[in-house]
């Protein structure tokens, strides 16, 4: 298992992170996004890969 992290300050909340992997990233109330949970390594360096802004890393 692995967790992510999310860079506040990089995250322009485009939701793609959020849509492929609910189980591990959801919108907060800032409308960027957040990690909720841990998930498959392959998940997690998915998300970093998808990120246009490369606003998530491993934790």
């Amino acid at each position: 298992m692995a967790k992510a992290k999310v860079d506040k300050d990089l995250c322009i909340g485009c939701g793609l992170c959020c849509g492929a992997h609910a189980d591990l990233f959801t919108f907060a109330d800032d409308g960027k996004a957040e990690c909720i949970g841990d998930g498959a390594e392959e998940d997690v360096a998915d998300a970093i890969a998808s990120c246009p802004v490369q606003a998530i890393s491993e934790d």
